[in-house]
């Protein structure tokens, strides 16, 4: 079996690197824009190219049997096509459920015909970094709608299942709807990160207009459509799913042990 990892110095690509490396994956090859600065593990063959310029993928599919797939809504189709041309035999793409913008990967991919397994991750748990500053600056976290509550999940635990789905193709036909294993208030979330530091940390909520103008130093222009999300929320709650247990045979990261892992940015 030969897999190609594209976007693999992404934030889930590289951790799906790392998976397949620690598996012993035979014939591994890594899609990146920068190889000489990638800094990929040894023994991981490592190729020049992004997959949202299907201009720079020739022979990047070459002797490829199954394709770790970068969420880039825009080539899905084109890409997989020219895979599936290249002699690709599997796609596991990551994408997002039904009314995200990444949903239409999944049927621009099963356009070519070819065998898919597809990951529909919720919010990452290091989305939390949007409150980083706040924290260290004035040792608490302003927001709205306190009530909203999600079931985030750990990038490390969407990396497993990705490499997992690589290396069994008995995954293939499926979704897997990925959340951590409890659902949370963004209090919740600061309560843990708090704790995690050793100080409380108070959540303090305030007007949606100001919580989206201290949100705009993390978020940029996207602050806005993120606490749009959170609304939705508010009366409709993600609940957590099975999947990262039922895939992995092991319990998903609850947010209190990324808080733990991953302390040193808050601090």
């Amino acid at each position: 079996m030969t897999i190609l990892v594209t976007g693999a110095t992404g934030n889930v690509g590289r951790l799906v690197v790392d998976e397949l490396v620690r598996a012993g994956a035979p014939g591994l090859r890594a899609l990146t824009v920068d190889p000489a600065r990638a800094a990929l593990p040894e023994g991981v063959e490592v190729v020049k190219g992004y997959v949202g310029r299907p201009q720079s993928l020739d022979g990047v599919f070459d002797g490829i049997d199954t394709v770790y797939l970068a969420p880039v809504p825009a080539v899905a189709r084109e890409v997989a096509a020219l895979a599936r041309d290249a002699g690709v035999q599997r796609f596991v793409t990551l994408t997002g459920g039904p009314g995200t913008e990444w949903h239409g990967i999944e049927a621009d991919v099963e356009a070519s015909g070819l065998p898919c397994t597809h990951l529909e991750p919720g919010e990452f748990m290091a989305n939390a970094t949007i409150f980083a500053e706040q924290i260290r600056t004035t040792g608490r976290v302003l927001g709205a709608y306190p009530t909203a509550a999600n079931a985030p999940i750990a990038l490390e635990d969407i990396a497993a299942v990705a490499a997992r789905a690589l290396l069994d193709d008995s995954h293939a036909g499926r979704t897997y709807d990925l959340t951590g294993p409890e659902s949370l208030t963004h209090p919740q979330i600061v309560h843990e990160i708090g704790r995690a530091l050793g100080c409380d940390v108070p959540f303090v909520e305030v007007p949606r207009e100001e919580a989206e103008a201290v949100l705009a130093d993390a978020m940029g222009e996207y602050a806005g459509w993120y606490l749009d999300g959170r609304a939705e929320l508010v009366g409709n709650p993600q609940l957590p799913t099975t999947a990262v247990a039922d895939v992995l045979g092991r319990p998903a990261t609850t947010f209190a042990q990324w808080a733990d892992a991953h302390v040193d940015e808050f601090r």
